[in-house]
C-alpha cells in the first residue's frame, strides 16, 4: 500500500456570506445578521430606496433566501444534472459529440495553434486577435463558425421549452443554462479550455494563471424582453473570462468595462464593446464591467469563467483573503485542497 495526493474541488466559505447581489438597489452585500447589515449598510440602502421597516425586512428575507439556495446549491444542481442525463432528449445530439475543429473559427485555431508553437510569443498571437484595449488588455477572437452558433441555439432553446429543472446561470442572471447540467461541459468546455484557451491565455495572461487554468464555470446567458434586459457592474468569480456572443438578432445590450477591480461608484467612462455573433471577448476577471439594456430581440452569450486553483488558492478573489476552504460538487470554485488517498500499489503491477 501506497499513499497518493489527490485533489479536491472546494469553494470558499465566502460564497454563502459575500457578494450577495440585490438587483432593484444594485447592490453587492456581505450579510451574516440583521444587526451587521444594519451597521454596514444603513445609510448607503436608505440612500437607494430601502426606507422603511417594510422595506428592510422584505430585504432580509431576500438574503436569507440567497444564502439558504447557495449552501444548497451544489447537491441541487447534481440532482438536475442526473435527472437530465436521464430523461431528457436533446433536439441537436450533435452538439454533445466531442469538441471538433470543424465547428470552430479558423483564426481560432490557428492562434491556439500558434500559442502553443516553440518559440511562440506574445508580440506573435496579438497580430492574430483584435485588441479591443491595450490598456485593459481585453481582446476579441472568432471562436465558433455560425453554423455551430446556430445549432448550439437550437439545442438550448429546446432545453428552455422543456418541463427539465434548470438552475440559474449566476447569481445576477434569470435565464439561460448551466452547462454542465445539460450535459455539455465534457465535450464542448473542457477541450476548448484545454486544447485552445489555455495555450492562448498562457500568453495574454501568464500572471493570472493563464497557463494554469484547471477548472471553469460555464453558463449560457438569455436577455430578451419581459426577462433580463440589463447586467449591472460587477466582477466575475474567475481569473479570466471568455465571453462568446451566441446570437440571435437584436439591438443594444453592449458590454461594458473600467478598470480593474475598480469600484463600481467611480465608473465614470466605460469602454463599451459591441458583440459580434460567433466572436469572443477575453479579458481578466477582475475587470469591472456589465451589460447595457438590451433595446430589441433576444441575446444569448456563452460564458466560461476560466480558473486556476494556483492563483486563488492563495487568495480568494471574491473576500481577497485565503480561502476557508469547504467541499463542494464538480469544480466547485476553482480552489483545491490534497487530499490523501490509499493505493493498492500490487494491483496495479
Amino acid at each position: 500500500m501506497a499513499t497518493a495526493a489527490r485533489r479536491r474541488f472546494c469553494r470558499c466559505a465566502c460564497f454563502c456570506s459575500q457578494n450577495l447581489y440585490v438587483a432593484r438597489y444594485g447592490l453587492h452585500l456581505r450579510f451574516r445578521d440583521e444587526q451587521q447589515l444594519r451597521r454596514d449598510y444603513g445609510p448607503l440602502l436608505r440612500s437607494r430606496g430601502c426606507v422603511s421597516s417594510k422595506d428592510f425586512q422584505q430585504l432580509l428575507e431576500e438574503l436569507e433566501q440567497e444564502v439558504g439556495r447557495r449552501r444548497r446549491l451544489g447537491q441541487e444542481s447534481a440532482a438536475r444534472k442526473a435527472l437530465i442525463a436521464s430523461t431528457y432528449h436533446p433536439a441537436r445530439p450533435d452538439v454533445y459529440c466531442s469538441l471538433q475543429d470543424a465547428v470552430l473559427a479558423p483564426e481560432f485555431v490557428a492562434a491556439a495553434e500558434y500559442s502553443a508553437s516553440p518559440g511562440a510569443g506574445l508580440e506573435g498571437l496579438l497580430q492574430q486577435l483584435e485588441i479591443v484595449s491595450e490598456e485593459k488588455r481585453i481582446y476579441r477572437v472568432p471562436v465558433f463558425l455560425a453554423e455551430f452558433c446556430q445549432a448550439l441555439l437550437e439545442e438550448l432553446e429546446h432545453f428552455e421549452q422543456s418541463d427539465m429543472p434548470k438552475g440559474r446561470p449566476n447569481t445576477m442572471n434569470n435565464y439561460g443554462v448551466l452547462m454542465h447540467e445539460l450535459g455539455l461541459d465534457e465535450p464542448l468546455v473542457t477541450p476548448l479550455r484545454e486544447r485552445f484557451l489555455q495555450p492562448l491565455l498562457a500568453l495574454l495572461y501568464p500572471e493570472c494563471g493563464g497557463g494554469q487554468l484547471d477548472s471553469h464555470r460555464a453558463f449560457v446567458v438569455k436577455y430578451a424582453l419581459g426577462q433580463d434586459l440589463e447586467l449591472g457592474c460587477h466582477y466575475d468569480n474567475a481569473e479570466l473570462t471568455l465571453n462568446v456572443a451566441l446570437g440571435k438578432a437584436f439591438t443594444g445590450g453592449a458590454l461594458y468595462f473600467g478598470g480593474l477591480f475598480q469600484a463600481p461608484a467611480a465608473l465614470m467612462e466605460p469602454l463599451e464593446v459591441d458583440h459580434v455573433v460567433g466572436q469572443g471577448i477575453l479579458h481578466r476577471g477582475g475587470q469591472l464591467h456589465g451589460a447595457r439594456p438590451l433595446g430589441t430581440g433576444e441575446r444569448w452569450n456563452l460564458v466560461i469563467w476560466l480558473r486556476a486553483s494556483a492563483v486563488r488558492n492563495r487568495l480568494c478573489p471574491m473576500c481577497c483573503q485565503k480561502p476557508e476552504l469547504v467541499d463542494d460538487e464538480g469544480f466547485g470554485d476553482g480552489f483545491t485542497r490534497e487530499e490523501s488517498a490509499v493505493v493498492d500499489v500490487c494491483a496495479l503491477t
